[in-house]
């Protein structure tokens, strides 16, 4: 009687699907359907929930929204840890090797769960309790990535590849010669950079904009955008002066 009144509480996640199992997936999304269901029956719900999901929309592991709700600190709590993580991690292989970086990681990783598994051990010894391995909800869930699902993350990502492929040969055999003498300059530009910064350096600084920026773009808009507009304005007239005077973009407009 409990799976009946856990499948009511949220709509079925694929429409695609009929009969009973429509329902425990959607009884699976509902924050008060797991317990209702069961560790087990609750993993194994997420994990084909995941799976019929990945195989009936476009391939995205992060969707914009949960992209737009982390940056702009939507969840205080989750940002906080996502921030801090990275920005440890950084700061970590800014200090130290990848591989002692890696090495102390996955150690941490298993004196926290090798100390919860005895932990527990030694309490279901002394009340003499049956309740078996602490992991066994997170043991029984499937994570087999079917072969559908990797050839929409192969085709998702062929597509980035290819738009990226397309971009580097407009640029580098100069069909717009803005764009490219616009990469010429960037790039010069970025050699000043590296002489100063290292690649880490530049994803630790990376991660701090990110985190930063929108959160005050968002507080500060109106004025943000007014100078903006202001910088874009001039910028767009001294290109217009630049294209001018270039023979082969003159002509390119004329005709």
């Amino acid at each position: 009687m409990a799976e009946p009144s856990a499948a009511t509480q949220s709509p079925s996640i694929s429409s695609s699907s009929s009969g009973a199992e429509p329902s425990a997936l959607g009884g699976a999304g509902s924050p008060g359907a797991c317990p209702a269901l069961g560790a087990k029956s609750c993993g194994s719900s997420c994990a084909d929930s995941f799976v019929s999901s990945s195989s009936s929309q476009p391939v995205s592991l992060f969707s914009t929204l949960q992209v737009h709700d982390l940056i702009f600190w939507r969840d205080v709590k989750k940002t906080g840890f996502v921030f801090g993580t990275t920005l440890i991690m950084l700061l970590s292989l800014a200090a130290f090797s990848v591989i002692s970086v890696v090495s102390y990681l996955i150690l941490a990783l298993l004196s926290v769960t090798i100390s919860f598994r005895v932990y527990k051990s030694v309490i279901q010894a002394v009340q003499k309790s049956e309740e078996g391995h602490p992991f066994k909800a997170y043991l029984d869930v499937d994570i087999t990535l079917s072969s559908e699902a990797f050839h929409n993350y192969v085709n998702a990502a062929m597509v980035h590849i290819n738009r990226a492929l397309k971009l580097i040969i407009r640029l580098f055999l100069v069909e717009d010669l803005v764009d490219s003498l616009k990469l010429a300059v960037f790039m010069w530009l970025m050699t000043y950079v590296g002489a100063v910064f290292n690649g880490i350096t530049l994803l630790i600084l990376a991660e701090l904009l990110v985190f930063s920026v929108p959160i005050v773009y968002e507080k500060y808009k109106t004025q943000i955008d007014h100078y903006v507009g202001i910088a874009r304005d001039q910028t767009k007239s001294i290109v217009e002066k630049i294209q001018a005077k270039l023979p082969g973009i003159a002509k390119k407009k004329a005709e």
